[in-house]
This record gives structure tokens, sequence and C-alpha cells, in this order.
């Protein structure tokens, strides 16, 4: 484990930001002071599926990424501004988000089979 736990404002430094993020949530990376992730979709259609999850957590949690969005994928990077880095906020929402949108029912058996294996019904690439 190379990184401890801290207060919710104390920030990380980077290599403890990366062995976290490796050992958590290991598609998501640090870069220029932000942690992100690149969710890549079927089109305009999942893409407004992650921007709206994402908006939801976000909301719930009040600790609001960044967003790029574009046709066939969303780019989501998190920071505490107030804090002028990253914070156990990031990494909580962070994995948060990462639950949510990979979630697979279908993988898992029960009730929920999950989408078909069927491109008109294909909304994310999962990992």
């Amino acid at each position: 484990m190379g990184w401890r736990d801290k207060t919710q404002d104390e920030t990380y430094s980077d290599e403890e930001v990366e062995s976290r993020l490796k050992e958590y949530i290991p598609h998501w990376y640090l870069e220029n002071g932000w942690i992100r992730r690149k969710y890549r979709t079927s089109g305009w259609k999942g893409t407004l599926m992650v921007v709206n999850t994402v908006g939801h957590l976000a909301e719930a949690a009040f600790h609001h990424p960044d967003l790029t969005v574009s046709y066939a994928f969303v780019i989501v990077k998190l920071m505490n501004h107030a804090a002028k880095g990253i914070t156990n906020k990031d990494f909580e929402l962070a994995q948060k988000i990462e639950e949510v949108i990979m979630w697979q029912p279908g993988k898992y058996g029960g009730a929920l089979e999950g989408t078909p294996d069927d491109p008109r019904f294909k909304y994310l690439k999962y990992d």
C-alpha cells in the first residue's frame, strides 16, 4: 500500500495518487494535477447516458468534475479546487463513477441480465 488516508481536504502527492489509482481504480490516471478517465461510448446516446450519470453522482456528492464531451467518448477530470490538489473527495467520487458507469449486470447473474449482445443496444464500450 503506497498511500495513507488523509483528512477530507488534505492533498496527496503525485506518487501517492498514482499508487492509489493503480491499486483501486486502474483505468484512471493522473495528468496535469487531475485524475482522469476516458469512457468510450457507442455514440451520442451512450455519451449522454454517461454525462447524466456522472452529473447525478457529482451533484449527490456535491463535488463536481470537469467533463469533455464528444460524440463517442466522455473524459471525466477530478481535482479539489479548494484544496488545490487531489483529495479523498476525488478518489471517492471517481470510484463511485467507475462502479456505476462500468456496471455490467449480465456478468453477475440474477434477474438483471444486461443489454443483449447486439450492436443496436450497445451504448458503452466496456474495458
